[in-house]
């Protein structure tokens, strides 16, 4: 038996979401897997020079120093943190990052 027009149309949309889904969640796999082999390649590397960063801890606020051009990064949220701060304490993490 021959499906109707109607069915035939049914039977084609319904495939056409199924591959429609396949291809997204393939393309969500790919978006993921990518992102994260940019973030081991660039994992605490210096945004500017790329050379090794290297995280000092100073009362519970993580900034990073590059190892070869001495730029000082924030993550999220560090920034806020750091204006946070008394002068006292502004000048001594400063002082850390003095040569």
């Amino acid at each position: 038996m021959k499906p109707s027009e109607r069915e035939a149309e049914y039977i084609a949309r319904m495939e056409y979401e199924r591959l429609k889904k396949i291809e997204e969640e393939k393309h969500k796999r790919l978006k993921a897997e990518e992102k994260n082999e940019l973030k081991e390649l660039h994992y605490m590397r210096c945004p500017k020079c790329g050379m090794e960063m290297i995280e000092i801890d100073y009362k519970g606020i993580k900034i990073d120093e590059c190892s070869e051009c001495e730029g000082i990064w924030l993550d999220a949220g560090e920034l806020e943190a750091v204006s946070k701060l008394e002068k006292g304490s502004l000048d001594k993490l400063f002082s850390v990052f003095k040569k």
